[in-house]
């Protein structure tokens, strides 16, 4: 589907050194073009002395794909970074390494290797998740059957979002649209057609 697509999970920090030289990689999850440029230029801030601040992003909406070598050989540097990210299938994310040269030259094969190695372990770090659109509805139950359609709904590969214990129990739950039907029979064959779940939004959400 193309509603399903794979990011990263959070923000993270990692450290590489190689021959003297130290790579410091930051990624993290954006939803925007302007996003990833502003994490871009904040990284740049932050090591303003830097040799360089190499970085790539990919973005879900317009299919955009971007890198910068930032003064390195290039396909060097920026290529290898976006390469990390299109070969993990991830989007809506950002990968900044940033060099501090040791005195030590790695040779072109060298920079490639070390900002793939250095992008990975970022991605690696942050986690890749698979997000996908989800139907948000909700259930009024009395006790007797609360259990039973509790059941019914994580075994369907539902989740729970919400429990209220009143007079009833409501509980408000995410699934995915593709097997809500058969949940809703299972539901009502339960309850002799007294429960009908009803939809009250959606979201995208890890799958």
């Amino acid at each position: 589907m193309a509603d399903i697509y794979k990011t990263l999970r959070e923000y993270a920090e990692t450290e590489y050194i190689i021959k003297k030289s130290k790579f410091l990689s930051y990624s993290k999850p954006v939803k925007t073009e302007q996003e990833a440029q502003e994490f871009i230029a904040s990284i740049k801030q932050k090591h303003w002395n830097a040799t360089h601040n190499v970085y790539a992003y990919c973005i879900r909406e317009g299919n955009i794909k971007r890198y910068s070598d930032d003064g390195e050989p290039q396909g060097t540097a920026g290529m290898p970074t976006l390469n990390v990210l299109t070969q993990e299938d991830i989007t809506d994310c950002v990968v900044v390494v940033t060099r501090y040269f040791g005195g030590i030259l790695l040779g072109g094969g060298g920079l490639v290797r070390a900002y793939s190695h250095s992008a990975k372990l970022g991605v690696d770090a942050s986690g890749i998740i698979t997000l996908m659109p989800w139907k948000i509805f909700t259930v009024s139950v009395d006790y007797t059957f609360y259990n039973k359609i509790d059941t019914l709904i994580r075994d369907s590969g539902g989740v729970v979002i919400n429990s209220d214990f009143g007079e009833n129990v409501t509980l408000e739950f995410r699934i995915i649209d593709e097997v809500k039907d058969d949940l809703f029979k299972n539901c009502a064959d339960l309850t002799n057609g007294k429960v009908t779940p009803k939809e009250c939004g959606e979201v995208i959400a890890e799958g």
